[in-house]
């Protein structure tokens, strides 16, 4: 079947969704990888995998109120950005922003939290996606 082939060399890619938060001040929310994880140590936008049969809006909600125990409201999720790898089964991480609304924000799946200026996210250790994440977001932001 000709169609069926043709199928096999499309290339799969891993569709990942992150956060960029404000505050009223200006600052951003950063999210410090735990030990024992992929980049450990190192900063980045709060996020994780789409799975299956979700949207990229329904994921962030989910993964925001798993690691953050925060509650996102979807309306108020603005696609900002975008950031891909390459290679054979490539990440490509979506970014939204949205205004923090107040409430404890916290590290579930461990890790810290931190509010940042984006001057200091700009020298902050993170892994190469959330660097052109960041690029991206602050120069369509005023900072």
């Amino acid at each position: 079947m000709k169609g069926a082939e043709n199928l096999e060399n499309i290339p799969t890619w891993i569709p990942v969704v992150a956060l960029a938060l404000s505050d009223a001040s200006g600052r951003w929310l950063m999210h410090q990888r735990p030990p024992g994880k992929a980049h450990a140590g190192l900063w980045e936008f709060p996020g994780g995998k789409v799975e299956s049969g979700e949207t990229p809006v329904a994921a962030l909600v989910r993964e925001i109120k798993e690691e953050l125990d925060y509650r996102l409201d979807p309306e108020t999720l603005v696609p900002a950005a975008f950031a891909q790898e390459a290679g054979a089964r490539p990440i490509v991480i979506l970014l939204y922003t949205s205004r923090w609304t107040g409430g404890e924000l916290r590290a579930c799946e461990g890790g810290m939290v931190r509010w940042f200026e984006p001057a200091e996210i700009c020298l902050l250790a993170k892994p190469p996606l959330d660097v052109a994440l960041a690029r991206s977001l602050f120069e369509k932001v005023e900072v």
